[in-house]
Formats: structure tokens, C-alpha cells, sequence
């Protein structure tokens, strides 16, 4: 990407669930500079590229930083008279790790939650014409707060460091009476659909549309109110159709969207819409060869979609990583279901959290550690602000709270916190071993034997599996590396061994109660060259008809078609 101050990346309003016609996106070129101190009077001697983290090229910046490094960011903004409603907010979407807001050299705001949005409330520092606003972030790697798969060297499965902001930075300003927020909840058995409306106003209009046609109107009295409906189009991920509404208060209107659509995991089998459905995914960790987190375009996450699904898969396992909404809400409209992974924090350890468990020692006793009391408040905040978060995109139907045992603490008490804050999904309590006592699936990793199963009253999914390397020269990010479950040196070999793979451990399993699977992964990242594409997306690895020809004998055997 070239230093351009008219280039404004991943412009598109980036909530489409809750949207307004005010918005004013600040990604761009900011003033920037890297320092030993937070003085925001200090001169500012680069340019970055927001919302690209530090380390990556489309940043501009390029740079590994030092943990006593402050990051500052700075940028002049003007606001129109016809702007400015009673308040405006400053959005700041993700930023690793902590970051201190200042608007006209006035202190703000602190951020709480570097993987999620933050809402900053600048209307009494912000005034008509121009404004400046200053960032200062501090990226110290502290492992209180999640972290997913960053490490300070690159190896293996840990990848690049991701410092500073990361996701979009935009401006809007509303009524007193605007709608903060909105939770959606659909009934597809009674066909009915519940709005929660927070918001000091109490009185609402509600428009539903099917495509452009007005299916529904009134006016209601509440907060929180159901709406039935004559006839329902399900979603699923053949025909993923979305419901457009417009509610309106006195002062502030927005557009959003729902789907009609159930998820539930029962009778050892997973069932969408009442019907049972066997889960082929794939693990997508969201990472870009050139903006690591952050994609150039919104477009490249379009494409990953699209090419799980030519493959024949119907879902995408999101890797100890929260997606920009803009990618939730695509999956949304394009038809593909989402297993979204809780982000672990804390310490990691390879020998007790991998090597034993990979060779058959899976018992671990899980005990309240008082020096980790502030480790757990954050891993409870982020989970529960990530439910919150996601509530409304129906594509999401699963979450998966804690990975193979990183940060694993009291599994069942979390599994109970989340299915009160949400009983629309499935619920992995925990993935690939160390288990407890409660959770929806069984949910097992295996790389380095055969998928052998034991009978289970539970689903059973194979979250993990697969991984096999194939290193395509000339797309790869390090040639001198090759990181994988098993090896192969030619696309033939490679494609042979996907295919037997598939046949001999999943397809013969469902006969024994495999309920789904999750192969390891859609995309190569960093020494990793397991992935189906190359890291740069330029190269499919597998051959189309042989992945095809994959999932029809899936099908085959599960529905015994």
C-alpha cells in the first residue's frame, strides 16, 4: 500500500447490525511516532497506516517494537456544524493492548478490552471545527490480557506480535435517545422474533422487510417486545437469508438485520433448523500475510468464505480470535457457520499443555490461584463482552471457551456463565482435552494417530485434525521452514493423503457417532504450510474435485443419500 492521505482502508460502515447514517471513519494516514515516554507533546516524526497494526507492511511502518515502547498516534479532524447532535462518539475498535485517548489535549479515556470495541463517550472535548485526536498506546505483552497466538518470535504454531490499533477508528454523533444497543433473539418454532432495545427512550417504530417488501410495522411501548410473523424463511448456509429492519426513536433511526434460525447440539448429533446437519469445517486463525490481524479489504475475507464453501465445507472454526463484525456479518450473507473460540490469556506451557496431553496424559486438577485473580477478571470480561458482542449474527452458532487447556481455569463454572448470558448456542467448554464436567460436545483433537472413538451421550466433533504441510516454493513466508502435522514435497502426494485422510478417520467415524469435524486449516501462517491456500491466498494447494468429492461422500454416509 503506498503513502497516500486520500487511501481510507476498510472504509465500510463496520457494524451492519446496528447502523445510522452518521459516520465519519478515521482509518488512514495518522501522524505516529515510537518513544520511551507518553509525552503528547512531543513531535511526531512518521506516518502509519490505521488500522494496521505496527508490524505489518500495509502499516508502512514495518517495525518490531521494544515493551517500553509507547506508541502515539495522532490526527486532526474537522466537524461540520450539521455533525454534531447531542453526542458523539469516538469508536475505537481494537487495539492491543492498552490505549489512552486524548481529544484536544484534554485526557479521555483509558480502554479496557484490546481485542473488542471500545465506545468513548468525547462530547464535552470535541467542539465545531478542528479537533485533534491523540492515541497512546502501550503494548508491554502482558499476559493478564488475551493474546491468542502472538509470541515474540515467530515459530511454529506462534505467530507475529500485533501492536497498536488494529481495527477501524470512526466517528459518529447521535440523539440522547439513540439506540445503544440491540439484541435480537429468533424463534423459528413459533416463528416469532424478540427485540431488546437499550436506550433511555421507550417507545419505538419497527419496520421488517422481506427483500423489498414491508412484511411488518408497528409501534411499541418497552424496551424489550416480540413480533410475530405470518410465514418464515429459514436461514441456513444454502440459502442464507437475512430479515431487514428499521426501528426508529423520536430523534435517531437505525437499519439492521436477523435471521430466522436454531442451533442446538441433541441426540448426539448437531441440528440446524431442526434438521440434523454434519459440521465439515475448517480452523481460520485470521491472519494476512501483509496486515497480520487486518486484512487490505474487506474483500479478502469475502474470498475465504467463498472458497471454504466451493470446497464443500459449511463452517469456519474463528481461532482464539474476534473478528472485525464487518466478517461476521459476511459470513451472514454468504451462507457459512461460525465456531467462535473464546481468547485465552495467561501463561502457556508446552510440556504440560501439549506434549502430555498429545501423548495420552489428559487428567489436570484446576484450582483457584490467588495471584491470578486479575488474569481471570479479564478472561471473564473479554468472554463475556465477546457473547455480547456477537449475539445478533446468526452465522454464529458455537463457542469454544477454552483451547487445549491455555489459561484453562474452572471450565465448569464458565460453561454455566455462558449458557445464562446465551442459550442460543453450543457451548465447547473445552477443546481438545482436559475436560470437566459440563459442555455440549465432546470435542477432541487428533493429529499424530488415528481417530478412534468411544461412545459418548454427548456429540462428538473433532475440533482439531489434519494439518497436513505442503510447502508451494515462491509462496511461502520463510522457505527455509516447513511446520506441519505430515509432511509431503508434491501436490499429488498431498491431495492423495487429504483424501485418504477424510475417508479412513472421519467418513468411516460416523458410523460411530462423529458428529463433525474441524480440519487444521484454510490457510498456511508464517512457518506453518498446513493450510489449503498459501499464506498469500495466490495458491489453492488441494484440488477442487478432490475436496468435492470429500464432502459428497460425507454426505453420502450421513445422510445416507
Amino acid at each position: 500500500m503506498q503513502k497516500n492521505d486520500n487511501i481510507i482502508p476498510l472504509s465500510e460502515y463496520p457494524r451492519e447490525n446496528l447502523k445510522r447514517d452518521s459516520y465519519l471513519c478515521l482509518n488512514g494516514l495518522w501522524d505516529f511516532k515510537i518513544s520511551k515516554n507518553n509525552d503528547i507533546n512531543q513531535d511526531f516524526d512518521s506516518k502509519i497506516m490505521v488500522p494496521y497494526c505496527v508490524e505489518s507492511t500495509l502499516s508502512t511502518i514495518n517495525k518490531q517494537i521494544e515493551k517500553d515502547d509507547f506508541l502515539l498516534y495522532k490526527r486532526n479532524i474537522n466537524l461540520d456544524k450539521k455533525f454534531i447532535k447531542d453526542k458523539v462518539i469516538l469508536h475505537l475498535d481494537g487495539v492491543d493492548q492498552v490505549a489512552t485517548i486524548y481529544i484536544n489535549k484534554e485526557y479521555e479515556y483509558q480502554t479496557l478490552t484490546n481485542y473488542l470495541p471500545n465506545e468513548i463517550d468525547i462530547t464535552s472535548f470535541v467542539k465545531e471545527g478542528l479537533n485533534e485526536i491523540i492515541i497512546v498506546v502501550k503494548d508491554d505483552r502482558n499476559k493478564i490480557y488475551p493474546y491468542g497466538k502472538q509470541a515474540d518470535k515467530i515459530s511454529g504454531m506462534w505467530y507475529s506480535q500485533v501492536s497498536g490499533i488494529f481495527k477501524t477508528v470512526w466517528l459518529e454523533s447521535v440523539s440522547n435517545d439513540y439506540i445503544k444497543e440491540l439484541k435480537i433473539t429468533p424463534n423459528i418454532d413459533n416463528k416469532s422474533v424478540t427485540f431488546k432495545i437499550t436506550s433511555i427512550s421507550n417507545s419505538f417504530k419497527v419496520y421488517i422487510y422481506k427483500d423489498d417488501i414491508c412484511i411488518y410495522k408497528g409501534h411499541f411501548k418497552g424496551n424489550e417486545f416480540t413480533i410475530f410473523l405470518d410465514e418464515i424463511i429459514l436461514w441456513d448456509v444454502d440459502n442464507p437469508f437475512l430479515y431487514k429492519v428499521y426501528i426508529y426513536t423520536k430523534n435517531d433511526e437505525i437499519s439492521s438485520y436477523f435471521a430466522m434460525r436454531k442451533f442446538e447440539a441433541k441426540n448426539n448429533c448437531f441440528y440446524l433448523n431442526n434438521k440434523k446437519i454434519f459440521i465439515h469445517g475448517l480452523l481460520d486463525q485470521g491472519y494476512f500475510i501483509d496486515g497480520i490481524f487486518t486484512p487490505q479489504s474487506y474483500k479478502e475475507y469475502e474470498n475465504d468464505i467463498k472458497l471454504a464453501k466451493e470446497l464443500g465445507y459449511n463452517c469456519l472454526r474463528k481461532h482464539i480470535k474476534v473478528e472485525p463484525l464487518y466478517f461476521y456479518y459476511l459470513c451472514d450473507k454468504l451462507g457459512i457457520l461460525v465456531f467462535q473460540d473464546f481468547i485465552n490469556n495467561g501463561k502457556y506451557s508446552f510440556f504440560k499443555d501439549t506434549v502430555l496431553p498429545t501423548i495420552g496424559f489428559k487428567n489436570k486438577i484446576f484450582k483457584d490461584n490467588e495471584n491470578k485473580k486479575e488474569q481471570y477478571s479479564m478472561f471473564k470480561l473479554i468472554g463475556c463482552e465477546t457473547i455480547k458482542l456477537l449475539y445478533n449474527f446468526p452465522s454464529v452458532v458455537y463457542y469454544t471457551i477454552f483451547n487445549e487447556g491455555w489459561g484453562e481455569h474452572k471450565p465448569d463454572y464458565y460453561y454455566q456463565l455462558v449458557k445464562e448470558l446465551d442459550n442460543t448456542r453450543v457451548i465447547d467448554a473445552t477443546s481438545g482435552w482436559f475436560f470437566g464436567k459440563k459442555s455440549d460436545v465432546l470435542s477432541l483433537h487428533v493429529y499424530f494417530k488415528k481417530i478412534k472413538l468411544n461412545k459418548s451421550e454427548l456429540p462428538i466433533i473433532v475440533s482439531e485434525f489434519g494439518g497436513y504441510a505442503y510447502k508451494v516454493k515462491g509462496h511461502v513466508y520463510a522457505e527455509n521452514k516447513f511446520f506441519g502435522y505430515k509432511r509431503f514435497n508434491n501436490q499429488v502426494d498431498y491431495d492423495n493423503a487429504i483424501y485418504n485422510l477424510y475417508k479412513n478417520d472421519i467418513i468411516n467415524n460416523i458410523k460411530n457417532g462423529l458428529a463433525g469435524c474441524i480440519y487444521t486449516q484454510i490457510s498456511d501462517v508464517y512457518d506453518e504450510v498446513n493450510g489449503l491456500i498459501t499464506f498469500d491466498r495466490k495458491v489453492l494447494k488441494v484440488n477442487k474435485d478432490t475436496m468435492i468429492k470429500i464432502k459428497n461422500e460425507i454426505d453420502k454416509e450421513f445422510y445416507n443419500e
